[in-house]
């Protein structure tokens, strides 16, 4: 399945997944695909909200065991926590083309939370925390470049994004609607609770 993990890459010829989409081997192109099921289908979900993220395994058990403690529906809480990490955040206000791209802005210090800096990806943003970029990182070529190509992938209604002083707000937390990523979160809850 397409993730949109490359940023602008999977939108041109080049993806990888629409030149070569066969299952892998010798044999791969005579190989009928296996029916997913039961185990296989709830694997392949956390698999692509892992991927999605970029989080490993061990974060992600973290972060799926906050949802559980949290009131909700525990995969929508999960989702939730996810999107309002610092490097999706930087990447939903088009401040980067893709998540790795966002997480290596965070890591490198360009950009403050609140009027400090902040270095680490994984940082939770709350309603009312305000993003910026540094001033001396504000006419870095990849950041124009970046907010030149979000004009046609948009800003999601939770977040609220001023282009010419380069500051981003989280208006509120998303909401399930607001999410717009193809996954059954009820799966991964349903792998989690055997």
């Amino acid at each position: 399945m397409k993730l949109f993990l490359k940023g602008e890459r999977c939108y041109a010829e080049k993806c990888a997944i629409e030149k070569r989409n066969v299952p892998p081997g010798q044999q791969g192109r005579r190989r009928r695909p296996n029916k997913v099921v039961g185990y296989g289908s709830q694997l392949r979900e956390k698999q692509k909200v892992k991927r999605t993220y970029g989080v490993l395994e061990s974060q992600f058990r973290r972060y799926f065991a906050a949802a559980e403690r949290q009131r909700g529906i525990t995969g929508e809480t999960l989702l939730q926590l996810l999107e309002r990490r610092l490097d999706n955040v930087v990447y939903r206000l088009g401040l980067a083309t893709s998540r790795p791209q966002a997480r290596q802005l965070v890591r490198h210090g360009h950009l403050r939370v609140n009027g400090h800096r902040a270095d680490i990806p994984s940082y939770s943003l709350k309603a009312g925390d305000a993003i910026t970029v540094r001033e001396r990182s504000a006419g870095k070529a990849s950041i124009l470049y970046a907010m030149e190509e979000v004009k046609g992938r948009g800003i999601p209604d939770w977040l609220e994004f001023d282009a010419s002083t380069l500051t981003g707000r989280v208006a509120s937390l998303p909401t399930r609607d607001q999410i717009n990523l193809p996954v059954q979160e009820q799966l991964i809850v349903e792998l989690y609770s055997k």
